[in-house]
């Protein structure tokens, strides 16, 4: 019989969870259950009350701000290891954003009132989530900044470089179309495949159904200005 799958594990790897003792850490083990969720099922709607705390065990997910007339912008993409709604659980707002499952996914769930019973117990938690949330913000507004100042060409030579961590061949999920792209660079799928075809005019990307082969990257890091 296959043993249960714990949470234990990945916990150990957060590293704002460090402060925990053994005693607490088992406890919030205890609260975490597993959810599992199907290719583009909502697991939570920008709006909603937080009521957990997600840890992604497997599977690929998108952050993204939906406008009434449906367009969308994405904000992140989250996979395994990653944390999710940090900020709604200890601020007790309201989650500003839609988190979508992009393909089989499983999500360890942490309450919220454990959460905020162990941020009262542990300053040394507290001071972690505050190190971890201002990276958050750092990211935020790097983001902001590519919206406003960087061509379209500029902001997918950015995510390339960011998406290779020094790499030079980027696997294309299947889930990564045109559409996606466009979304996660703030535009629409013509001008996303225009700025892809334009990178690889210049030499500086190779492009096939399923990677992209990085070229020339320092030509790509002064497109990117990065």
């Amino acid at each position: 019989m296959t043993e249960p799958l714990s949470p234990t594990p990945i916990l150990r790897k957060i590293p704002w969870l460090a402060a925990l003792d053994e005693p607490s850490l088992a406890r919030l083990a205890a609260a975490t259950t597993l959810h599992s969720f199907n290719a583009g099922e909502i697991v939570f709607v920008e709006g909603d009350q937080p009521r957990y705390l997600f840890i992604i065990q497997t599977g690929w997910l998108k952050a993204a701000k939906i406008s009434p007339e449906g367009r969308e912008q994405v904000l992140d993409f989250v996979g395994p290891g990653q944390v999710v709604n940090l900020a709604p659980i200890f601020a007790e707002q309201p989650s500003p954003a839609t988190l979508i499952a992009l393909e089989e996914a499983r999500l360890w769930a942490m309450p919220q009132p454990v959460l905020l019973e162990l941020l009262q117990q542990y300053p040394a938690l507290a001071q972690g989530l505050i190190r971890f949330m201002a990276t958050r913000l750092i990211y935020t507004l790097s983001l902001v900044e590519d919206l406003s100042l960087r061509s379209v060409a500029g902001r997918l030579a950015k995510l390339l470089l960011m998406q290779a961590q020094g790499e030079t061949v980027l696997s294309r999920r299947r889930w990564a179309t045109q559409a996606e792209i466009a979304a996660r660079l703030g535009t629409v799928p013509d001008v996303a495949q225009r700025a892809l075809r334009s990178l690889a005019k210049e030499g500086l990307i190779k492009i096939s159904r399923d990677k992209i082969v990085i070229l020339d990257l320092a030509g790509l890091r002064a497109k990117a200005q990065f």
